[in-house]
């Protein structure tokens, strides 16, 4: 266990009871409750989620547990968790279908106000960029190339020329610097910047997709559907500003 590990200041299932869930047909946690779970040994060899600002942090705190990063929640045989708090709901709604049947879960949605199954996962929660480990860096400086021209046609040679570097060098420093390909980085600008225009304007869909790089409304909602579980429709109607 890493020295960043946080260790909640209460945690409810102690070492007395932890053989409570090896007895309970149903046990888990909401949001990052989860690390009160890995405390207490419970999340090892396991499939679990947390918020996704916690998601990476869980992870290597233990890494006896296979942390899912764009889960809404997770069920891995007598153990639930959950992302945010939110998240709860959605849990609490799939048990109760299990439980109940798909109609309850319907009617006590309708009773929160709120979607019986949510579509997606975190992914459509989180920013898909962030920000560079030394902003002076080249690497730094194309990935602000990409961002200020996010709607043009990126190719290593371009990207390489702009901050003039050799392609090789280019494409192995960017990897080693960031984790992920020019390419990978291109499209989550992408990505990124389509969704900014989704929450913020009217645009048709072909101009934002035309606007963000993708060529057209077809291929955006490919890597939306591919990236996000949800299509750019799908996701302006959940998170337009309004």
């Amino acid at each position: 266990m890493g020295p960043n590990c946080p260790t909640p200041r209460l945690i409810l299932i102690s070492r007395v009871g932890c053989a409570e869930p090896e007895r309970a047909e149903l046990y888990g946690s909401i949001c990052t409750g989860a690390f009160a779970l890995g405390h207490a040994g419970l999340l090892d060899g396991h499939k679990v989620t947390t918020h996704w600002q916690n998601a990476q942090l869980l992870a290597a705190c233990f890494p006896a547990a296979e942390v899912i990063f764009d889960r809404i929640y997770i069920r891995d045989g007598r153990l639930m968790t959950s992302a945010g708090v939110t998240a709860g709901i959605d849990l609490g709604l799939a048990l109760v279908a299990e439980r109940h049947g798909p109609q309850v879960a319907v009617a006590v949605a309708k009773r929160l106000v709120v979607v019986a199954q949510r579509q997606g996962g975190q992914s459509q929660f989180s920013p898909y960029l962030t920000a560079p480990v030394d902003e002076d860096s080249p690497i730094a400086r194309a990935q602000a190339h990409v961002m200020q021209h996010v709607g043009e046609r990126h190719t290593l040679q371009s990207l390489a020329d702009a901050i003039g570097m050799s392609v090789r060098n280019f494409g192995r420093a960017f990897a080693q610097e960031t984790g992920i390909t020019p390419h990978e980085f291109v499209e989550r600008a992408r990505v990124d910047a389509a969704r900014r225009l989704l929450e913020g304007s009217d645009r048709a869909l072909k101009a934002v997709a035309f606007d963000c790089g993708f060529g057209s409304a077809d291929r955006m909602r490919i890597v939306f559907t591919e990236r996000l579980g949800v299509s750019p429709a799908q996701y302006r109607s959940s998170f337009r500003k309004l």
